[in-house]
């Protein structure tokens, strides 16, 4: 192992703390530092996960540079901190969306050009324009929307998206954030001499997501099974046949532990990473899925209209990062919910006033 100081920003949080963990786990040897506001509800609940698995917490904020130059020894920044949702600004100023997604990372790549770290940031699908997107040619089967597989947009096929897709057009404020950080961190690259990997991750998801309607709606979607709260299929006829691919965080480590221990070989390389068309869902197929992991059944009212910043279909087209690093996500859809209905179910006293 190359690294003997790692800092995983957002470290308390759903995908930080998983892979903080798993980073010990693997690497008992190197210091892993977690560090985090604690401003997502919930978060707070990781804290003893952290402790017991040999990750140091620190109490901090990205957007703080005092609080990132604190951090004397650090050899790789894992950037996992964001503000997470696409509905994020929408209703108000978008001033703290901007500060956390773009500023924190600059401040972050700041700390990395100064200590001489390597970077490897989280990015998002949502830098793909929404408009795009929705132009792109489907059909409709009984349970789901397909891509078909001749489109006139590059990029773009029945395997998903690849990297190839265009980018002009609005994507979010959310996924401008995160556009704009992915080309400062292809600057600092090229400036400073800095060995970085930008991954563009799907819809990640398992245990210990605080999950909402607008983020992480597999665990939300469970969750309302579980607590018998009421659900609704917003836009597209209100079917619930919109479709996205998951990924489960211990598929993206294993993706993340091959680029750290190839971060020369990889280093100025972006990947499309997500769970692809063999490990997707629509709405419709995760109550199916959720209906028997959980024994419950709901009745979930239909909304016509389509809500802002929301798409038909995302796939993810891994075949850049398979050639590249022969991953591939192993856990499936089924396997994903049935291991969320079981933490829902083991932790239902501390998620209720959460999740419930």
């Amino acid at each position: 192992m190359q690294y003997k100081n790692i800092l995983v920003t957002g470290g308390a949080g759903f995908a930080g703390s998983h892979l903080a963990l798993l980073l010990k786990e693997h690497y008992p040897a190197t210091k892993i530092t977690a560090l985090d506001n604690l401003k997502r509800r919930g978060s707070e609940l990781n804290l003893p996960r952290l402790k017991a698995g040999g990750v140091v917490f620190m109490h901090g904020d990205i957007r703080s540079r005092d609080d990132l130059l604190s951090v004397k020894n650090v050899d790789l920044i894992l950037e996992c901190s964001a503000e997470p949702s696409v509905l994020a600004g929408l209703d108000g100023s978008p001033d703290y969306l901007i500060q956390t997604n773009l500023m924190g990372t600059v401040n972050c790549l700041e700390l990395a050009r100064e200590r001489k770290a390597d970077f490897l940031f989280l990015s998002t699908s949502r830098v793909y324009p929404i408009e795009t997107i929705n132009s792109l040619a489907f059909y409709e089967t009984a349970t789901r929307f397909e891509l078909a597989d001749t489109q006139q947009v590059p990029g773009a096929s029945a395997k998903g998206f690849s990297e190839d897709f265009p980018l002009n057009k609005s994507r979010s404020l959310y996924g401008a954030t995160k556009l704009a950080s992915e080309l400062l961190i292809e600057e600092y690259r090229a400036a400073f001499g800095m060995r970085t990997i930008i991954n563009r991750c799907g819809v990640l998801t398992g245990p210990w997501q605080m999950g909402k309607v607008d983020q992480g709606v597999i665990v939300h979607w469970v969750a309302s099974h579980i607590f018998q709260k009421p659900l609704k299929y917003f836009g597209y006829g209100g079917t619930g046949k919109q479709v996205r691919d998951i990924l489960h965080v211990r598929d993206l480590f294993d993706l993340l532990k091959i680029q750290i221990e190839r971060m020369g070989e990889l280093s100025g390389s972006l990947f499309n990473v997500g769970g692809g068309r063999e490990v997707s869902v629509s709405l419709a197929e995760l109550t199916a899925l959720c209906e028997h992991a959980t024994q419950n059944k709901l009745a979930i009212e239909p909304v016509l209209e389509d809500r802002v910043a929301d798409i038909r279909i995302y796939l993810t087209d891994n075949s850049r990062v398979a050639a590249a690093t022969l991953w591939q996500p192993k856990i499936t859809a089924a396997e994903i919910v049935d291991e969320i209905a079981r933490w829902v179910r083991d932790n239902q006293n501390s998620l209720k006033t959460i999740l419930g």
